[in-house]
C-alpha cells in the first residue's frame, strides 16, 4: 500500500466548496498517533489548448495547537477585506462593467486584439 492510500485510509470528515474553476476540500484526517488534523485543498481546473484539462493542487495542513490563532487570524483578515472593500466581487471576471483605473480613451482602439493571447493571472 503507497502513502496516498494511507493518506486515504486516515480520512475522518470531508466538506467540498466549489467555486467556478477552483475546489476547495476541508478534510479531518487522522494521525498515526490517532489525534486529528485539518487539510485544506485547493484544486483549480486548467484546460490545455487541445481540449484536455489538468487540475493543480496546493494544501495546508493544519493541527490542533494552531487552531485558535489559525481561526483568529483567517477571521481578521476576512473581516479586514469585508470592512475595506464590502463582499461584493470587484474584478473584470465577475463584472462586465468594471472600470479599470486608466483612462480607456488613452488606448488605441483600433489596434488589432488578433495578435494577443489569452492570458490569465489568476496566480498573481
Amino acid at each position: 500500500m503507497n502513502n496516498n492510500d494511507m493518506m486515504e485510509k486516515e480520512e475522518i470528515f470531508s466538506k467540498v466548496l466549489r467555486a467556478g474553476r477552483r475546489t476547495y476540500f476541508f478534510d479531518v484526517r487522522s494521525t498515526k498517533a490517532d489525534d486529528y488534523y485539518l487539510t485544506i485543498t485547493e484544486s483549480k481546473k486548467f484546460t490545455n489548448d487541445d481540449g484536455s484539462f489538468h487540475y493543480k493542487k496546493h494544501k495546508i495542513y493544519i493541527y490542533k495547537e494552531d487552531f485558535n490563532e489559525f481561526k483568529d487570524i483567517l477571521s481578521e483578515m476576512t473581516e479586514y477585506i469585508i470592512d475595506e472593500k464590502g463582499d461584493e466581487v470587484i474584478s473584470e471576471r465577475h463584472q462586465k462593467d468594471f472600470k479599470k483605473d486608466y483612462d480607456d480613451d488613452s488606448l488605441d482602439s483600433k489596434k488589432s486584439t488578433d495578435s494577443f493571447t489569452d492570458i490569465e493571472f489568476d496566480d498573481i
